[in-house]
């Protein structure tokens, strides 16, 4: 009997101490828990379907905004190895009149002369590379208004039996183009049989797409490589300089001089 009453004991004391919280901690940190996290979330979900389509609904006219690089990521902000040389920088102006020569130049006499380039696209590759800067060089090697490399010139020049000198300005436009040209008859011949090289903006759906134009774009920045690399996705392997190039053919700064 004396047994029963200690049983009996001990249970109303765990009763007792429950009701104080001792033995109940868990629980109302368990119970008021899901009362406020629920609420917050169920509030935030009701909540963002509202402004969510306006936002989508925006994007496309805010895009092309931010994708045009009003500062290019490259001569607005130079690294610490980049710099300018001594010469003295050439005019804009000149420089437009260097990249219009450029552009109209057939380099593909024989094999493709159907190939033309075109100046928009010109002028935008060079201010997206340089801002038209004749004296600027890059970390890489890069240097001149195309900021063509080293290895890129020897290539058109021993390909195409040339001597352009980079360090002039017009000979800079031109290897600059060259290497365009070549991109696209390379391009044009591996990934798109094409037979005229048309590298209109018409062709592609849109700045992203893989089309003639966007791969050749991609290709003056990523390379030869690059391009073969992304060829079986069939995706840009550098949307965003794409992009930044194709809005600049449209609506470029460089267009006041």
């Amino acid at each position: 009997m004396a047994h029963r009453w200690k049983v009996l004991a001990a249970v109303v004391a765990l009763i007792v101490a429950a009701g104080c919280g001792l033995t109940g901690k868990d629980e109302p940190a368990f119970v008021a828990a899901p009362t406020p996290s629920a609420e917050p979330t169920f509030d935030l979900e009701t909540e963002s379907p509202t402004p969510s389509p306006e936002a989508t609904s925006k994007k496309p006219t805010a895009k092309p905004k931010t994708a045009e690089p009003t500062q290019p990521a490259f001569w607005s902000q130079l690294p610490d190895c980049a710099h300018y040389d001594k010469t003295k920088a050439v005019p804009k102006g000149t420089i437009k009149v260097a990249l219009k020569a450029a552009a109209g130049r057939t380099y593909w006499n024989t094999e493709a002369p159907q190939l033309k380039l075109n100046y928009p696209l010109l002028k935008a590759v060079a201010w997206q590379e340089s801002g038209w800067q004749s004296n600027i060089h890059n970390c890489d090697g890069g240097a001149g208004i195309m900021q063509v490399m080293p290895a890129t010139v020897d290539m058109i020049n021993q390909r195409f039996g040339l001597a352009y000198n980079p360090s002039l300005f017009q000979d800079n436009a031109y290897v600059g183009a060259n290497y365009v040209a070549w991109l696209t008859k390379w391009a044009g011949d591996k990934y798109f049989k094409s037979t005229n090289y048309n590298l209109s903006t018409s062709k592609c759906k849109t700045h992203s797409s893989w089309c003639l134009l966007n791969v050749v774009i991609a290709g003056y920045n990523a390379g030869q490589g690059g391009i073969e690399a992304a060829a079986e996705s069939k995706t840009l392997p550098n949307p965003e300089y794409v992009a930044a190039v194709r809005s600049l053919m449209t609506r470029c700064q460089c267009d006041k001089y």
